[in-house]
């Protein structure tokens, strides 16, 4: 019989494409990953490596079996899940990733209250992109993630948590006043300032620009990518340009006195935020919880307004 720790090593080794690194993956030695391999090639009598010098490539074989070995790992995953879990709410590991334009925003207000209420929880946490993140839920490496949404996946499923409106960031010496609502025609897309490639963040906020019907080649967003938005908003306090930034951040980043916050023209954009999970996920009822400790620590900071009056940007 095959076993789950050939499954796993398979896995890693379609994952890295290197003996070598899917073996420190896999905490375990080179032989060993290699003689599992091969354990593994005889009791299914197929070829699943083809071994060069110095690389690795899986056969056909190999690369469909290391697909359907995922959907093995991850039940096998749940199925633990379910027998460690069924005591009592958030108790034991939880892993959970966090796109990067949210984590340093909305951690610091669910931390403490996890840890108050469910103080036999272990957190475990990755701050990534979106399609890292939902690949990593796929696979089972990650139990749960926040994003914003929608996600498009069949096998996941989403609680929705709150509505996080965008607000342009501009320099305090900017002509205008804060109660100024602002379309997206204003927006002068030569002095946006985004994040690189690869953050939904980004998309959105070009998606909304793009209801101005004006062209973005030579912005400042198409030359510069930062990878964080506090980058980004010491680049807009130093005067360098303007940003479309979630109401969440902007709670934070005003305490910097060289930049304000202009509110956009109704129907407000902005972006779902989300706990998405698997399908199958025996921890629906721990993934409800956590969505409810969510909600709680942004009530009154990131309020949905009114469905008649906002717009969410898709991805």
């Amino acid at each position: 019989m095959i076993t789950l720790r050939q499954l796993r090593y398979l896995s890693a080794l379609a994952k890295h494409g290197h003996f070598g690194r899917a073996a420190e993956a896999c905490a375990v030695t080179q032989p060993a990953l290699s003689m599992q391999i091969r354990d593994l090639e005889r009791t299914l009598g197929v070829a699943v490596v083809e071994r060069r010098p110095g690389d690795v490539m899986l056969t056909d074989v190999g690369r469909e079996i290391a697909r359907r070995a995922e959907g093995v790992l991850t039940a096998s995953r749940d199925l633990v899940d379910f027998a460690r879990h069924r005591g009592g709410l958030l108790t034991g590991r939880l892993t959970l990733g966090v796109i990067p334009s949210l984590a340093p925003y909305l951690l610091p207000r669910i931390l403490p209250l996890l840890q108050t209420r469910f103080p036999e929880l272990r957190l475990e946490l990755r701050e990534t992109q979106t399609r890292q993140l939902v690949e990593d839920i796929k696979s089972g490496t990650l139990d749960a993630a926040m994003l914003a949404l929608p996600v498009g996946e069949p096998d996941i499923n989403t609680i929705v948590m709150f509505e996080d409106l965008f607000l342009l960031a501009v320099p305090s010496d900017d002509p205008r006043q804060e109660a100024t609502r602002v379309a997206a025609s204003d927006i002068d897309q030569s002095r946006l300032i985004l994040l690189e490639d690869g953050h939904c963040l980004r998309d959105q906020a070009l998606a909304f620009c793009a209801t101005a019907r004006r062209r973005t080649t030579g912005a400042a967003g198409t030359a510069f990518g930062a990878s964080s938005l506090t980058t980004v908003m010491q680049m807009v306090a130093g005067g360098y340009g303007v940003t479309l930034i979630p109401q969440i951040a902007a709670d934070v980043e005003r305490r910097d006195d060289r930049v304000k916050f202009l509110r956009l023209k109704k129907p407000e954009p902005g972006r779902s935020i989300g706990l998405v999970f698997r399908r199958t996920s025996p921890r629906k009822a721990d993934f409800a919880a956590l969505g409810e400790v969510v909600k709680e620590s942004v009530d009154g900071v990131s309020r949905a307004p009114d469905a008649a009056q906002r717009e969410t940007v898709r991805r």
